[in-house]
Parts: structure tokens; C-alpha cells; sequence
């Protein structure tokens, strides 16, 4: 299996394994090494008081493809800190983009950035990601 097959292979499993992906209908478009692009599409649940998409679901989306992305070496990899920055409001119905590349990986430490954007193409917000690795694999050998 090559590097873009395993890291395919592992964001599925997450994806799989998880509570709130599935919850939400984030959809996999693409995992590759250090990569990872993800969708969702807006519900009414997941809208807030003024009837635009939470934050808290727009950072979850992007959060959700800087981890895809940064466990596709297989190598158990968390959130050491994580930043947004929201730009543009996103209404029920739509569908945002959540489009993740790690920038840079030193030893156990890594950057991530994600671009969270509607179907149109529009920028709904830009996320930064700071990993740190655990060690060990996130997906055992078949």
C-alpha cells in the first residue's frame, strides 16, 4: 500500500470510529499523505441564533480535516492548538468544503492549515492547526 493509499485508508477508519462525523454527514472527497479535503452539509441543528452556521460546527468541519490530515502517516496524532478565523456566513442548505494541508512536520510537531469554504467557492474561514504525535499506529496492519 502506498503513502496516499494509507492515509486514505486511515481517515476512513477515523471517520468510521467516530461519534461525530457520522453524526454530522461529513463525507471524505479526498485523504492523501499530509492532505485531506471533507464535507458537510449545513441543518437546521447546526445553526445559531441568527440562523447562520454555529462556529463551533464550522472549526468542528475544519478541525475534522486537520485530523484526517494529520494522522495520514498512521501515526497517532492530536491537537496541540488550534486556531480560526471566520470570514463569511454560511446558511442552512449549504455545503462547506473543508480543504486541509499540513505546511510543515518537525519530529513530533506539525502545522496544518485548513481552508473552510461553500460549494461556491466562497471563504468561509481559515483554520491553523498545531499537531503533536503520540506514537503508534492509528490503524493496525491488514
Amino acid at each position: 500500500m502506498n503513502a496516499d493509499e494509507t492515509a486514505d485508508k486511515v481517515a476512513r477508519a477515523m471517520l468510521a470510529a467516530e461519534g461525530t462525523g457520522p453524526a454530522w454527514g461529513v463525507e471524505i472527497e479526498e485523504a492523501r499523505e499530509g492532505y485531506a479535503r471533507i464535507r458537510m452539509t449545513l441543518r437546521s441543528d447546526m445553526l445559531n441564533g441568527h440562523g447562520i452556521a454555529h462556529g463551533g460546527m464550522v472549526f468542528a468541519l475544519a478541525d475534522t480535516a486537520f485530523a484526517y490530515a494529520c494522522n495520514s502517516r498512521n501515526v497517532k496524532t492530536v491537537a496541540a492548538q488550534a486556531s480560526i478565523v471566520f470570514l463569511d456566513a454560511a446558511r442552512e442548505g449549504e455545503t462547506l468544503i473543508a480543504e486541509a494541508r499540513e505546511t510543515a512536520l518537525a519530529g513530533r510537531s506539525g502545522v496544518c492549515n485548513v481552508s473552510v469554504r461553500g460549494a461556491d467557492g466562497r471563504a468561509i474561514a481559515e483554520f491553523q492547526g498545531f499537531s503533536r504525535s503520540l506514537g503508534g499506529p492509528v490503524i493496525g496492519d491488514e
